[in-house]
């Protein structure tokens, strides 16, 4: 997973509460495991018509290099597929700004590299009349547009998961010479769990 820490770019805003992961991502395009690829669903049923044409009024197509998508509340709600947040990190989009995200999503957001950030909807819409690009500052906990400046918060676990650049399996092995000590620890503690050819019963 690549590191995250300060994101540059231009802006797209789809002013919309409860954005569901149905709709970030419909359900017929589950059927891979790959994260790439994605991209090109993501708000299928949004950005294209009946006959596979893009509709020129959606935000995306107006907006297609966009790395920061600027959403209205309760992002990311409905079932918990994870292909939502990949679909849009195989878009390009690094970064989604939202009064509040459904946790689900925003804990699958984090795993997989892409930063979801809390600002009340009055800072969402001042950052998307804005013309200039937006920039977050991870480690200053700051998104900076102009002469605006908003700070956010965020878990500090969440924070270094994403400033590491580590997954979940990177993240428990940073701990493994405690797990080491732990699993001897107990062992010595529990004799009768070893057996006879020293492995753990």
């Amino acid at each position: 997973m690549q590191k995250v820490t300060t994101i540059t770019g231009t802006s797209a805003f789809l002013p919309i509460a409860n954005i569901d992961t149905d709709m970030i991502i419909p359900k017929q395009y589950l059927k891979t495991i790959k994260r790439s690829g994605l991209g090109q669903h993501l708000f299928a049923e949004m950005r294209y018509d009946a006959q596979g044409n893009p509709k020129p009024d959606f935000i995306l197509n107006q907006k297609p290099q966009a790395s920061i998508l600027l959403a209205g509340e309760n992002f990311g709600c409905g079932s918990s597929r994870e292909h939502a947040p990949w679909s849009l990190y195989d878009f390009g989009i690094r970064a989604v700004i939202a009064p509040d995200f459904a946790d689900i999503f925003y804990n699958n957001s984090i795993k997989n590299g892409l930063l979801p950030i809390r600002l009340p909807m009055d800072a969402v819409q001042a950052l998307s009349e804005q013309s200039q690009p937006i920039t977050i500052d991870l480690a200053a906990q700051k998104v900076i547009c102009g002469n605006m400046s908003f700070e956010f918060t965020i878990e500090p676990n969440h924070k270094n998961t994403l400033l590491n650049g580590m997954d979940a399996i990177a993240h428990v092995l940073q701990y493994k010479d405690d797990i080491r000590t732990f699993e001897q620890n107990y062992l010595n503690a529990h004799p009768w769990l070893v057996m006879k050819d020293g492995k753990n019963g």
